[in-house]
Order: C-alpha cells, then sequence, then structure tokens
C-alpha cells in the first residue's frame, strides 16, 4: 500500500463546503444573523458541559430538542423569535460536496490507501452525509454519536486507529479544525489541516513519501 498509510477524512467542512459558508446560507434564509446563532448554540452547549455541537454529536438531545433550547436561547439573549424545526434538513439544503476533494480520495483508495471518514455527526444528519458521500466512497466511517466519544477526545481517535488496523503514527486525520488536528496529533497520529483539496492532498503526498522513504531506508 502507497506508503502504509490511513487517511481519515471528516465530514463537515472537509467534504461539505466550509461551515461559515454554511452558517451564512443558513442565516440568510431564516433571516437569524449568523453570530446570534453561533452564541446560542454555544450556550446551549455550555449548558450541558460540551460545545455548541456536541449536545448533538453524541447526542446528548435529539434534534427537536435541541433546536427548541437554541429557539429558546434566542429569545431570551437576543430577542429574536426563530423557527428552527427541521434544522437538519435546512441546515444542508444547497450544500454540496466537493467534488475535488472525493475524486482526491477515489485516486488514494485506487493506489491501496486506506481512507475513512472520522466526522462529529449527529445521528440525524446520517441520511444527508450519505446524500452527499455514501459509504461505498470509503473502507470504513467512525461517527461520534455511534461511538459515543468525539473529536478531539483521544478515545475516538484510538477507535479508528484499532478499527483501519494501522499504529497510530500511520493514521492521518484532515480536518477543517485546528482543534481536531490538534488532538490527532496528542493521540499520536498525523494530521492535515484542511484549506482546500488541492492544499490537502499535496500534503497527504508529502506523507507518503516520507513514509515509504522511511519504510525503504529500515528495510
Amino acid at each position: 500500500m502507497s506508503g502504509d498509510l490511513a487517511i481519515w477524512t471528516d465530514f463537515g467542512g472537509v467534504i461539505t463546503a466550509p461551515v461559515d459558508v454554511t452558517f451564512h446560507d443558513f442565516s440568510t434564509r431564516t433571516g437569524v444573523p449568523t453570530h446570534a446563532l453561533k452564541e446560542a448554540m454555544r450556550l446551549v452547549g455550555e449548558a450541558h458541559g460540551t460545545d455548541s455541537m456536541g449536545v448533538l454529536d453524541i447526542p446528548l438531545l435529539d434534534e427537536a430538542a435541541w433546536a427548541h433550547e437554541v429557539e429558546e436561547e434566542l429569545a431570551r439573549t437576543f430577542g429574536l423569535a426563530a423557527d428552527l424545526r427541521d434544522f437538519g434538513d435546512r441546515w444542508f439544503e444547497g450544500r454540496r460536496a466537493d467534488q475535488a476533494w472525493l475524486r482526491r480520495l477515489a485516486g488514494l483508495r485506487s493506489r491501496g490507501v486506506f481512507v475513512g471518514m472520522l466526522s462529529n455527526l449527529p445521528p440525524s444528519w446520517e441520511r444527508h452525509r450519505r446524500y452527499m458521500a455514501d459509504d461505498s466512497c470509503f473502507d470504513d466511517i467512525v461517527c461520534s454519536y455511534a461511538v459515543g466519544h468525539r473529536k478531539p477526545e483521544p478515545e475516538i481517535f484510538e477507535i479508528a486507529a484499532e478499527r483501519c488496523g494501522h499504529d497510530p503514527a500511520a493514521c492521518v486525520l484532515v480536518d477543517d479544525l485546528e482543534k481536531n488536528c490538534a488532538g490527532a496529533v496528542a493521540a499520536g497520529w498525523q494530521a492535515v489541516h484542511f484549506r482546500d483539496a488541492e492544499q490537502a492532498a499535496t500534503e497527504i503526498e508529502e506523507l507518503i513519501r516520507a513514509r515509504t522513504a522511511a519504510s525503504a531506508s529500515t528495510g
């Protein structure tokens, strides 16, 4: 296998458009300012002892209950009357997969590289994920809601490494969030901070070359 690496890609913000773009589009459709929505989500997460999406990613609440709490926080903190029913459907409306990145991943798999998806994902968003990138795109999929841990917690990286059968040092996380990349490195992984498909693919090729060269020198 090329470099004997396991590449684990994030979903939201990597396979999809950047999260800030989605926030902007969602806010435009709903009339809820982005800053207010982000703050209400943060406060709801804080009330449950986690960050803004931690409530959904494990999940601690189902989507409908979480959306209702965010509505209440928007009213309490900002005086905004918001209707966030069917949040996931509206969040993914018009959202498209990064086809350039999916092609890069397919190219890696065609060369024998293990490619998995490692995502903090609410269970109610699985059907949207499958529509954008179905299971056949990956050798394995590890989602927070299914394993009870989320990035950047070390446990989710341990689970993913065990699932793919690679040592942590041979696992690479591709993620748009620096805190998740830092969590991967703390777990003994390598990480690529995703900005666009070409940049991430270039960095992965450099890691493959380095791994191949190291294997040859010890062989």
